[in-house]
């Protein structure tokens, strides 16, 4: 199987021959990123079989194995789908302008409903899809536990980036899951299939967030190398005018400047720290504030201006929340 390596430098040919082996897409974009392009909207499940030359066995799911697939346009998707696709296939440190996309052998790459995806490339261009993909309507999940919870599984708001990479046996159990639903629905529908494609829906989710904490773990060193820049982040912005022109630093904000998404990056941060990003981001501040509160030409109020609090009120009431005592208490304690 070719592997390909692209160069900063890299030229288009080399971009449209690694695309021959990826699983249909190479650029997944959030919805705030979407450039002034033909963006082809995924209404149903029989939509996305049909572009792929594949019959529909349910109207609202389906697993496919992409390699009887016929090639399709390289074209941006706006769906309005739940969308796993699993790739087979290695193609190394792919860059798109600043953008570097890390395609690793056996990758999960999760996409949510409003979310686009797709290729940076011309329409015209043909790419054959490879591996295998799960796609299901959000009405096949609602009434569900599995429809009440699909949101706390944070990887379908990951970029693609972010994406999982598993191991020979990991993707096995993958294969596994995803032949269990595609039996169920070759069996034809009963008033069993429902429940049974849902349940095996939901346990291969639940093995997605296994290998995402063990993948944070094998990453423990990138990921000390993130927390480290977080931290000078927060030193950083604590030390300028920012606070005072726009408020504390939000976890969108520390996200976008790691140059990850915020639902990975609270992840991360959660899973290393205990913290959640926004319990990360206050206790920095209560610590800066500390320090503060120990000069005696400062009042409380000019002190939580100055860390982008509006009102003074909300930032004793943190404090105290925090600390266990107010500011003036604090103060005079120390």
């Amino acid at each position: 199987m070719p592997t390909c390596i692209t160069a900063s430098h890299t030229i288009f040919t080399d971009i449209q021959l690694c695309l021959q082996y990826t699983i249909g897409f190479i650029v997944f974009l959030n919805s705030k990123k979407q450039v002034m392009e033909k963006i082809e909207k995924l209404y149903s499940v029989s939509q996305f079989n049909a572009r792929r030359g594949q019959e529909s066995l349910h109207p609202l799911v389906s697993v496919l194995d992409q390699s009887k697939s016929i090639k399709i346009p390289a074209n941006k998707y706006v769906s309005e789908l739940y969308v796993i696709f699993l790739k087979d296939v290695k193609c190394e440190a792919l860059s798109y302008g600043r953008n570097k996309y890390d395609y690793q052998e056996e990758s999960l790459i999760f996409i949510s409903p409003g979310q686009v995806f797709g290729f940076d490339l011309p329409e015209d261009i043909l790419v054959q899809p490879r591996g295998w993909v799960l796609v299901f309507h959000p009405d096949f999940i609602r009434g569900t536990t599995l429809g009440r919870t699909i949101s706390d599984y944070g990887f379908f708001s990951y970029d693609v980036n972010e994406a999982l990479h598993i191991s020979t046996r990991e993707r096995q159990i993958v294969v596994e899951c995803f032949m269990k639903i595609k039996e169920e629905l070759e069996r034809g529908i009963d008033k069993h299939s429902k429940t049974l494609i849902v349940n095996n829906i939901e346990l291969f989710l639940n093995y997605c967030v296994r290998f995402f904490d063990r993948q944070f773990i094998t990453r423990e060193h990138i990921n000390n190398d993130i927390l480290n820049k977080f931290e000078n982040l927060l030193n950083d912005y604590f030390k300028s005018d920012l606070p005072q022109l726009s408020g504390l630093p939000s976890v969108n904000y520390c996200a976008e400047k790691m140059n990850l998404s915020a639902n990975y990056f609270g992840d991360l941060v959660k899973k290393e720290t205990g913290k959640t990003a926004l319990e990360y981001i206050q206790t920095k501040m209560i610590d800066i504030a500390k320090e503060q509160i120990f000069d005696q030409s400062k009042s409380i109020s000019e002190i939580a201006y100055a860390l982008g609090y509006k009102y003074p009120q909300h930032f004793t009431r943190l404090f105290k929340q925090k600390v266990g005592m107010s500011p003036n208490e604090f103060r005079v304690l120390n």
